[in-house]
């Protein structure tokens, strides 16, 4: 039997949640399987936008791939909900220039617009 078909169809491939919206806190979240801890994208709310402005990934985390899962589960969300994303955030704006395949919900149009 292969690992994809033993696989919790609730996480990814690290085996991380899927991002959820908490709006309460105005942030996406990741929660990370076998820990308490989330990673998770702070947002602000423009007319039609969301403005990402900082992401945080718990330090024993780091270079494990959570934050690019984040990033991606962030850009699916949006782009599923018909929204878009102006990056303020340094981390959402490198991952984005990795992944060019997002232009259709990154809105450079409002590029100087802050949260």
């Amino acid at each position: 039997m292969s690992s994809e078909a033993i696989r919790n169809p609730n996480t990814d491939r690290h085996g991380v949640s899927k991002v959820r919206d908490n709006p309460a806190e105005h942030r996406f979240e990741l929660a990370i399987d076998g820990s308490h801890e989330i990673a998770a994208v702070y947002y602000g709310i423009g007319k039609d936008h969301f403005i990402l402005t900082h992401t945080i990934v718990p330090e024993r985390f780091s270079g494990q791939g959570i934050g690019s899962a984040l990033a991606r589960g962030v850009f699916d969300g949006l782009r599923a909900s018909g929204r878009k994303a102006v990056l303020r955030c340094p981390f959402m704006a490198a991952y984005y220039a990795r992944h060019p395949e997002y232009a259709d919900i990154v809105d450079i149009s409002n590029a100087s617009e802050t949260a």
